[in-house]
């Protein structure tokens, strides 16, 4: 056992000299991190007492039965019991920030609808009061559906922590470079890349490269996890080894400080005198991880014909019905299109699920006009979307010869609930009042001559 008056670290000195600890590859690993030699245990999990006075601590993701290859827990050794993370709490106010169920009725959730970006303002915005919601779906007292946010971020949170106990947090970046100080390790996160923060992981923001702007996906039911490949094999999409956690970083800090937690939709404040950031080591399978987006290798059709878009999934998060998600997360990027005598764009269709999509950069081939970066559209479930008349004439009349789709990263939310747009998605986010009319010069074709193409 090492002394327990070695000396320990400042992690905050090293951050503040610009280093970085550093991350563990894969996804849903066993992972086991320390930050100064023997913290962690070995061969068992609550020792009577922990190295260098530390208290063992366990974070459970799942029901402690849930099955094994579903249970997800970590075990953390740290400076204080996160008990002493929370005193007395007060309700806040962070009126932007909607949760599930939030039906307004004089908004109208039925249609097809596309944003502008929203743009950024001199306002001081944090992680928190940046947070601007789009839509919601389900209800986050049942564990079901989901909110997509819009984020603007100018300041960095400064002693102030957080933690959703409603939702893990999908995080996918347009524009500007944030720092997550988690309980678990440090990422830094830019555009081309996502990150999940755990449901009950507290952590901070603070802006590398700023203004920031992205989007967020809050999830209130099963984890986030790969989607089967099935017939694909073991291979490409989004591979389990592209992943990145972070190795353990802590804090030990004397400072006054806030704690806000979400809860039920309700965000609540307390007041403590010092860093909670202050896991020291840990080991287990519930924790932070980012993923580079350009590591994606899609599939498609070689020769005719155009999959569903379910190839390009990225994260499910399942439902309780088999193949139909709570979430997707589903990818847009940079392919070579090559079937034959095939009309290449997404199709026409109507759909159970309501996608709700973000431009991150480039042109959106059923869309090549007015679907920018960082705007975002909702079809909602069984309302009938597609390509635009400029997109519709462009592939029906293309030389079909192999064709880079180049400069587009595009993605979606898609759920199996309705979503439902806020007031703020409604009145104040710059809304595109025509978009609807995208599809009006579509022609009629159909003369009742056989085999007219």
């Amino acid at each position: 056992m090492t002394d327990q008056t070695t000396p320990r670290p400042m992690v905050q000195d090293q951050r503040s000299q610009g280093t970085h600890p550093g991350y563990m590859p894969g996804f849903g690993n066993d992972f086991e991190t320390e930050a100064l030699p023997d913290a962690l245990p070995q061969g068992m999990n609550s020792p009577q007492k922990c190295n260098y006075g530390l208290y063992g601590e366990q974070l459970s993701g799942t029901a402690f039965t849930a099955p094994s290859h579903q249970n997800e827990r970590t075990w953390c050794y740290r400076i204080r019991p996160s008990v002493k993370h929370s005193r007395r709490f007060e309700k806040i106010d962070l009126p932007y920030w909607n949760t599930a169920p939030c039906v307004d009725p004089d908004v109208i959730s039925l249609g097809q609808y596309r944003w502008d970006p929203v743009p950024h303002s001199d306002e001081r915005l944090t992680w928190l009061t940046g947070m601007r919601t789009m839509t919601t779906a389900g209800d986050v007292n049942t564990q079901v559906g989901m909110a997509s946010h819009i984020y603007l971020v100018t300041a960095s949170m400064v002693d102030d922590y957080f933690y959703s106990a409603d939702s893990e947090i999908l995080i996918v970046p347009q524009e500007g470079r944030l720092r997550f100080y988690t309980e678990l390790g440090i990422i830094d996160l830019a555009p081309q890349e996502i990150a999940i923060i755990p449901r009950g992981l507290l952590y901070r923001v603070e802006v590398i490269d700023g203004p920031a702007r992205g989007f967020v996906c809050e999830n209130y039911g099963q984890k986030f996890e790969l989607p089967g490949r099935g017939p694909i094999g073991a291979n490409c999409m989004a591979n389990r080894r592209d992943f990145k956690t972070p190795v353990a970083a802590f804090e030990d800090r004397e400072v006054p400080s806030t704690v806000t937690v979400k809860w039920c939709g309700q965000f609540h404040r307390t007041a403590i005198g010092h860093s909670p950031l202050d896991v020291v080591a840990w080991h287990g399978n519930y924790a932070p991880v980012k993923y580079d987006l350009t590591t994606y290798c899609p599939v498609g059709a070689v020769l005719f014909d155009h999959p569903d878009p379910s190839i390009f999934t990225v994260l499910t998060a399942p439902s309780g019905v088999p193949g139909t998600a709570n979430i997707d997360f589903v990818l847009f990027r940079e392919r070579w299109m090559v079937a034959e005598d095939t009309f290449r764009p997404p199709w026409y269709h109507k759909n159970i699920m309501s996608e709700l999509m973000g431009n991150i950069y480039g042109q959106y081939d059923a869309k090549p006009q007015g679907f920018v970066p960082g705007g975002m559209s909702l079809h909602n479930m069984m309302l009938p979307h597609g390509p635009d008349r400029d997109a519709f004439e462009g592939a029906s009349n293309a030389e079909l010869a192999p064709h880079k789709l180049d400069n587009t990263m595009s993605f979606m939310f898609e759920t199996r609930f309705p979503q439902h747009l806020t007031r703020f998605a409604a009145t104040e986010a710059p809304l595109q009042d025509d978009y609807i009319d995208c599809w009006t010069s579509l022609e009629k074709k159909f003369d009742g001559t056989p085999g007219k193409k």
